[in-house]
């Protein structure tokens, strides 16, 4: 790696660990002794909750502002379609660009080593007038209990965040949330050569037309509209038996402006199946344009939009945050999954040039 700064060749050198070490989701404990050793080495009191790691700023004050840093150490399994060895974190030239690939080296190691090398720079400054807690989190491609969820209630009180994900360094300040129902239309079994019962796909199918022409009538500038889509199906045992039952699935994707609990409601006020929520915690997140970290990145000359992914922003309902990384989210959850040299370093540059001037104030 040539011409690059110092912390970009040390954060470039940890994602390499990271990528050689198999973090799946709930198998973490790995990459967290990496990080945990990390910001040991840096001289850092190191807190761990199972596989969530963090620190705070060694001058935190009780009086400040609460800033939280955080991005995820798991990864998704990789598919067939790799061509390297997802775990080589090798580093090849591409179009003239240093290129790192390895299975999360996008998704989101880049974001993680770059906010981490960000906050071990203003932890060094004195006089910013705010509190810095950096949190590499599990579980997050899961949203699993105990990845940012549990991690939480151990931290205090937090003002607000920044959620490390690839956005390519653009502000994503709304992002859409996640509401999948499971539905059961049920109909009375009998012989397919008389004709006879109650077909259950018959009755689903009222369900699914119904579904396929709802429109939500509220649309979001930032993330367009709620949408609703009935995404898998299953029914019947033979040929020649009229089922019974008829189980669906519906994948709702909620802009800001409806909550999971109102839209479970519109769907219970006008479907005939039995519908179950998997979860109503994955909500959809949003914060002003006035906020001063958007305010921020609107001076540094920013871009900003609405999100159509999920993160572990949308766990943290307590306090608002920005998604903000280096990275393309197009890149996630892909074969031969890369990250550029050149990002992670612009990422530790927009990071820190988000952070010198800012100024929070306490919730």
């Amino acid at each position: 790696m040539n011409n690059i700064t110092t912390p970009t060749q040390a954060a470039v050198k940890l994602l390499q660990e990271l990528i050689a070490t198999q973090s799946f989701s709930r198998e973490e404990d790995k990459t967290a002794d990496i990080i945990a050793q990390y910001l040991k080495q840096e001289g850092k009191e190191v807190h761990r909750l199972k596989n969530n790691v963090w620190v705070r700023s060694q001058d935190f004050r009780e009086d400040w502002p609460t800033l939280l840093l955080n991005s995820h150490h798991d990864t998704v399994k990789p598919g067939d379609s790799w061509t390297r060895n997802p775990f080589d974190a090798s580093i090849d030239t591409v179009d003239g660009e240093e290129t790192l690939y390895g299975l999360g080296s996008n998704d989101a190691g880049g974001c993680l080593v770059t906010l981490l090398h960000a906050f071990l720079h203003m932890d060094e400054v004195t006089d910013r007038g705010f509190n810095l807690i950096f949190a590499a989190s599990a579980e997050e491609e899961i949203s699993g209990e105990n990845g940012i969820s549990a991690l939480l209630p151990e931290l205090g009180k937090i003002d607000v965040g920044i959620v490390g994900e690839p956005t390519r360094m653009k502000m994503a300040i709304a992002e859409k949330g996640l509401l999948v129902i499971d539905c059961t239309a049920t109909g009375v079994t009998g012989h397919a050569a008389r004709h006879e019962g109650v077909n259950a796909i018959y009755e689903a199918l009222q369900d699914i037309r119904w579904i396929k022409n709802f429109r939500f009538t509220d649309k979001s500038d930032l993330l367009g509209e709620t949408t609703a889509t009935v995404t898998q199906i299953n029914a019947g045992i033979q040929h020649n038996i009229i089922p019974d039952k008829c189980t669906f699935v519906i994948d709702v994707r909620t802009n800001e402006l409806y909550t999971n609990e109102q839209v479970l409601e519109i769907f219970e006020l006008n479907l005939l199946s039995d519908i179950k929520p998997r979860s109503l915690r994955l909500q959809s997140s949003s914060l002003t344009k006035d906020h001063p970290l958007v305010q921020r990145g609107i001076e540094l000359g920013w871009e900003y939009y609405g999100s159509p992914t999920l993160s572990d922003q949308a766990l943290c309902r307590e306090f608002p945050t920005l998604k903000l990384g280096p990275g393309s989210s197009g890149r996630s959850h892909t074969a031969d999954e890369y990250i550029r040299v050149s990002e992670i370093e612009e990422g530790i540059e927009k990071y820190i040039q988000l952070l010198s001037e800012l100024r929070l104030e306490k919730s």
